[in-house]
């Protein structure tokens, strides 16, 4: 990987464009396991080779969205994704959405680092002014990374996904730039 490739660099991880090379590897697994998509809205179709290709062209052309592949700086490895969406110009606030695809780096702070790096680069570089997300109410772990990262409860949505014939409800977080220009 040329050093140009890397987007955003933290100490184990650095974060780049996904690329159309990157369905070659285990991105659509992760999309079709059970076990990695149980909290999110994954899972409910099969994740073909063309859906991933259409979804990393669409997002790689769009402006109100930013998807980033997660890699690991020992192996350069692509281990996840971490993703702004719905970025909004004038409001200036965006989610931030996360997927860690490789399990066997699942509770290495990974994720809290890929959050780090992004909301930086959110805050500093796009001048958002807020960065949300939400979360299935039996996703401790997503909830927990939340407010490592520094957000804070902001309401629930009532019964909001229906994931395996049960409603849950999604609880919703968010941070506000402190430091921004106006």
């Amino acid at each position: 990987m040329k050093f140009e490739d890397k987007f955003l660099i933290g100490s184990q991880i650095y974060l780049r464009a996904l690329s159309d090379s990157d369905v070659e590897g285990n991105y659509r697994k992760w999309l079709n396991d059970k076990e990695i998509v149980q909290f999110n809205s994954h899972g409910r179709f099969p994740m073909t080779i063309e859906n991933l290709l259409t979804y990393i062209n669409s997002t790689s052309n769009s402006t109100n969205t930013l998807v980033l592949a997660i890699i690991d700086v020992n192996t350069s490895s692509h281990i996840g994704n971490i993703s702004l969406q719905s970025i909004n110009w004038i409001d200036r606030n965006a989610e931030i959405a996360f997927l860690l695809g490789e399990k066997s780096f699942w509770g290495k702070g990974i994720m809290q680092e890929a959050g780090f790096l992004l909301l930086d680069h959110a805050f500093k570089v796009l001048n958002l002014h807020r960065v949300y997300c939400g979360t299935s109410e039996e996703n401790i772990g997503m909830q927990k990374l939340a407010k490592k990262l520094g957000m804070v409860q902001e309401g629930i949505r009532k019964e909001a996904i229906f994931k395996n014939g049960v409603y849950y409800d999604i609880i919703e977080f968010g941070i506000v730039n402190k430091n921004e220009i106006l």
